[in-house]
């Protein structure tokens, strides 16, 4: 049978996982990771596919991991479909897939954090109280887990990158971190799990995120460099469209996420949108 028609192996334990990794170890194997929280899209399987080209055993985990979401937030609501997961990436040629429950990866008494200060912070941080602190904590659970040589991430999550990267290089963790280019629908949106969530009104509304980033390409292109004249004509373009809320609107630098003064270099434009109870992210990065 083929790794394509047999499909994964799926773990529940943390010891069977270990034990299924520890023959790839031992021949000196390259041990490939995708972090997921399921509901699986061609975002998440070009990080696959990445790390099938190069490596030799890929694990993917599906988890929605609570500890990231907040009292108010939708964790009871997000999506969930292990099944589908599964056949996805049976077609992938996945090697194995870690779908733990709440109980193993949060046991009885269970009291350790992770947090990473600076980069955590602004943004995503100011909106989302303990959130990292939650994207942390499970990141290193998994990468003491799986132990992989290789550990892919999108472009899309940008500061999550960066929250993953501080960790990795903090704690001398020897894992090589790859982050992948944002995949996006043919209108431009982002490819997210919380879009199954709009309505087909709101989803063709929601393309309004990639606009408003494309109009600060546009205007760095022809010379602007003041980032306050950039962010109001972004945020106009959001805001002409019914239903929306903005949780922010920023330029920052693409290494410390700070605000910047003039956009002299390279900078992240990021925004944060609500559209009708629904959140989505974006970001682009601008090279004057």
């Amino acid at each position: 049978m083929t790794k394509e028609t047999s499909g994964p192996k799926l773990f529940r334990a943390v010891a069977d996982l270990r034990e299924f990794l520890l023959p790839w170890r031992r021949e000196g194997k390259r041990i490939g990771f995708v972090p997921t929280m399921g509901a699986l899209h061609e975002g998440h399987l070009s990080l696959v596919r990445a790390s099938k080209a190069e490596t030799d055993c890929t694990v993917v985990s599906i988890y929605v991991n609570p500890t990231q979401f907040g009292p108010t937030e939708d964790f009871a609501r997000y999506p969930r479909n292990l099944e589908r997961d599964m056949e996805l990436l049976t077609r992938e040629g996945v090697e194995a897939v870690f779908a733990p429950d709440d109980a193993e990866m949060y046991p009885p008494g269970y009291n350790t954090w992770v947090e990473v200060k600076g980069v955590s912070e602004p943004l995503e941080g100011e909106c989302r109280p303990g959130h990292f602190r939650g994207v942390a904590t499970v990141v290193l659970k998994l990468f003491n887990i799986v132990q992989p040589d290789v550990t892919y991430f999108g472009a899309k999550d940008y500061q999550q990158s960066l929250v993953v990267r501080q960790l990795i290089r903090d704690l001398n963790l020897p894992i090589e971190l790859k982050v992948l280019p944002t995949v996006r629908e043919p209108d431009g949106l982002a490819m997210s799990s919380r879009n199954s969530y709009l309505s087909p009104d709101a989803r063709s509304r929601a393309t309004v995120l990639w606009k408003s980033l494309q109009k600060a390409q546009e205007l760095v292109a022809q010379g602007r460099r003041d980032p306050q004249v950039i962010q109001e004509a972004m945020r106009q373009i959001i805001l002409s469209v019914p239903g929306t809320s903005i949780d922010y609107v920023a330029l920052v630098n693409p290494e410390t996420l700070t605000p910047v003064s003039s956009i002299t270099g390279p900078t992240l434009a990021a925004v944060a949108v609500r559209l009708e109870g629904t959140r989505l992210i974006d970001n682009l990065l601008l090279q004057p």
